[in-house]
């Protein structure tokens, strides 16, 4: 079942107003992904590029490729076309997107003070995104889309953190950045194994009674 409007994500709402032309015609909810795997991908060659500039066209392509990834969901519920195909390539464009997105950030830093280890901390930023999605993935086989319903106030979610990006690169806080996500990332992946054991556990427990 949907959310109420008041509580649906901003991004969401907008996605909702972009695929509206896109109703009664022959685009289909998985060229829209196709569509946010390309930017994203294009995002991560710009991230790579390790300029002010590029990085900078960046974190604006990340912007454009979070706001396509709601609108292949909205063009799929708005005409009947979800499928379980769909939904797995959403996630999986997501979550390459989100792993290659600070891989790329850790290359473009490399010949900065961080040097060779913006890579490392940009692989173990990747990786522990990795293991995120692949843990949530597996909690929402089991419990459905409600068990892995991100925290959100006011219509923004955990996630919405990356349109701070702009803000990031635009002030030099890239390493900053990556250096907080290489904690942050694998702090996030603890809680989330803790939430995977407390939760499934309870979902066999409640059929075996």
């Amino acid at each position: 079942m949907n959310r109420p409007s008041l509580q649906r994500p901003w991004d969401a709402r907008l996605a909702r107003w972009m695929i509206a032309p896109l109703i009664h015609t022959t685009i289909s909810p998985n060229s829209l992904t196709t569509a946010r795997l390309l930017v994203g991908l294009l995002a991560v060659a710009a991230f790579a590029a390790g300029n002010y500039l590029w990085t900078n066209i960046a974190a604006l392509l990340v912007i454009v490729s979070n706001v396509l990834d709601h609108t292949d969901g909205e063009l799929a519920r708005a005409t009947g076309k979800t499928s379980r195909f769909g939904h797995i390539y959403d996630l999986s464009c997501d979550a390459l997107i989100h792993v290659l997105l600070f891989i790329g950030i850790g290359f473009g830093l490399r010949s900065g003070p961080l040097g060779h280890w913006a890579v490392t901390l940009g692989i173990i930023s990747g990786c522990a995104v990795t293991m995120i999605f692949w843990l949530r993935l597996r909690i929402e086989n089991q419990l459905g889309k409600a068990g892995v319903r991100q925290p959100s106030f006011g219509g923004f979610e955990a996630e919405d953190v990356l349109y701070l990006i702009p803000l990031v690169t635009l002030t030099g806080g890239l390493q900053t950045f990556l250096s907080l996500a290489a904690v942050g990332a694998p702090a996030f992946l603890l809680w989330v194994v803790f939430e995977s054991i407390r939760l499934l556990p309870a979902k066999y427990n409640s059929q075996n009674t």
